[in-house]
């Protein structure tokens, strides 16, 4: 800003030309909306105000402040001065201008100085003793994190695919927003007081209530309420489990020998050793279980093995029921989308045969949304209290407004005609898919397709690796069969064989998520799926 006069220091008149004014020593001038204090001085350029003058013995400060008084001022004095320390403006030791000095500076209250200077010594970016002074605290400022690189739109646009059929997602375009919203608001309505505070770990009452009528019914689960406990998704429920397992000293558990690595990495977390059981095209090979001493824990997906897609032949269910009992072992059930049937009726819950020796695990994820983040176990007599005290001990909880509408959506109907639906719809996409491809891939046979949201398709041997990639040139996200197989434990970039020493032993195939896709994207991922076939 050019200066429009020129008064000799100490001269005690004042002189203004146009629009500014002057005044020298205690004195102020104005240019324009501006004004500057001499001594420490102030002065305002546009919106902001900028104190200039000796902030200690040689010292002088630079701060943009918004005009204005209030807590706006304390707190962009706060940050002026964290900015001026964090930038290296402001050395370790500078002594600062009195709050007296430097609210006279500012035209601000001394008090607003004060509690700036207070909040920034708490904070440990100044110091403050008596006879010294406020100074900048002596120690070493980081400095401003770099702001992470963000790719450009474009970039991020090719990397991902264009079609992702990776299994385990449902169909999440055909969640049912209006049904669930109006289920939302019933159930906010009729909600009690009590249910807006920390709940019981087991879950609403509400909701275990209307799970153990409709698990009855649809899957063959014996459960009471009062043995129902909600969780916030499946993982979470098994982690429960195996922490209690764990702790009463059961620490080897079966595990299927195809299945997601996500689950066994929670078992292993919770210090539990996994055993892989050889699946068959009868499902898990149940004679296997005898071959350790120490099993009492297996976990199965005997309606539809995932991924292979078989079910576990009524012999071998009957087998595992027994060896539970035997051996005082536990079965956890993973029915993940036992809903899903499409060629005859819905295989039953293998925990209806012996609810003291199995526990039922069911989530939303398949038929509802994973975005719930709710599932439910049904367990046994003798293991509830230990459940819920692990439970109780952190923050374990689902939300009680999420369980409170699922509640009133399964007990209005709403549920039932969701699934219907879409059991429907899936059914279509799969005979879709089966079409496809005995047209255009007739080498290719499609297994595992009686239940669920995939289909397993055996490709020629050695041909699983190419597929893939082939597949990803396409823009078409697909996992081969083997991303599902049992392996050990290790650090990602370490070798090591598959746990039976036979890694050419395995079928070549590729799991493709039929349900995965929206209703308008579903033509176009399976053109771009016979393009790379066989």
């Amino acid at each position: 800003m050019a200066d429009s006069w020129a008064t000799p220091r100490g001269e005690p008149g004042r002189r203004t030309d146009g629009p500014g004014r002057r005044t020298d020593g205690p004195g102020q001038r104005a240019d324009g909306p501006g004004r500057r204090a001499g001594g420490h001085g102030r002065r305002t350029d546009g919106p902001g105000q900028r104190a200039g003058g000796p902030a200690g013995p040689g010292t002088d400060l630079h701060l943009d402040l918004p005009r204005g008084g209030g807590t706006g001022v304390r707190d962009a004095l706060i940050r002026a001065l964290r900015d001026a320390v964090r930038g290296g403006r402001l050395a370790p030791g500078t002594r600062l201008p009195s709050s007296r000095s430097l609210a006279a500076d500012l035209g601000i209250a001394r008090n607003t100085v004060a509690d700036a200077y207070g909040e920034l010594v708490a904070e440990g970016w100044l110091t403050a003793r008596q006879g010294s002074g406020t100074r900048v605290a002596r120690r070493v400022v980081p400095p401003e994190p770099a702001p992470p690189r963000t790719p450009p739109p474009a970039a991020v646009a090719a990397t991902r695919p264009a079609y992702d059929l990776r299994a385990g997602q449902p169909d999440v375009s055909a969640f049912p927003r209006s049904a669930w919203l109006s289920a939302a608001r019933r159930a906010l309505t009729a909600a009690p007081n009590e249910a807006f505070g920390y709940g019981d770990p087991a879950g609403r009452p509400e909701l275990r209530r209307v799970l153990a009528d409709y698990l009855a019914r649809a899957r063959g689960v014996r459960a009471a309420p009062e043995r129902i406990v909600v969780c916030a998704g499946f993982v979470q429920g098994l982690a429960l489990l195996s922490r209690v397992r764990a702790k009463a000293g059961h620490r080897e558990v079966g595990v299927e020998s195809y299945g997601l690595d996500v689950h066994w990495n929670v078992m292993r977390g919770a210090g539990l050793r996994t055993a892989p059981l050889a699946v068959d095209r009868q499902g898990v090979r149940t004679a296997e279980l005898d071959r350790s001493a120490g099993l009492r824990t297996v976990l199965l997906t005997p309606a539809h093995q995932f991924p292979t897609g078989v079910s576990l032949h009524p012999d071998r269910r009957a087998a595992v029921v027994d060896w539970a009992s035997r051996v005082g072992g536990l079965i956890l059930e993973d029915d993940y989308d036992g809903e899903f049937r499409y060629d005859r009726h819905p295989v039953g819950a293998l925990q209806g045969l012996d609810p003291e020796h199995v526990v039922y695990l069911g989530t939303a994820s398949k038929s509802l949304a994973p975005a719930l983040r709710l599932a439910w176990m049904v367990v046994p007599d003798h293991l509830l209290d230990d459940v819920l005290a692990v439970k109780g001990t952190g923050e374990w909880q689902s939300g009680a407004l999420d369980q409170l509408t699922l509640a009133e959506f399964i007990d209005s109907g709403a549920y039932d005609r969701h699934v219907r639906g879409m059991r429907m719809r899936y059914r279509r996409r799969r005979d879709q898919l089966v079409a496809a491809l005995a047209e255009r891939a007739p080498r290719v046979r499609v297994t595992g397709i009686a239940a669920g949201l995939h289909a397993v398709l055996q490709l020629p041997p050695g041909t699983e690796r190419s597929v893939v990639q082939g597949a990803a040139w396409q823009s078409l996200a697909l996992d081969g069969l083997s991303r599902y197989r049992y392996r050990e434990q290790r650090q990602p970039d370490e070798p090591g064989p598959d746990p039976d020493g036979q890694p050419d032993g395995h079928p070549d195939a590729l799991v493709f998520a039929y349900g995965a896709p929206p209703d308008h994207a579903f033509t176009g991922a399976l053109e771009a799926l016979c393009r790379v076939l066989p």
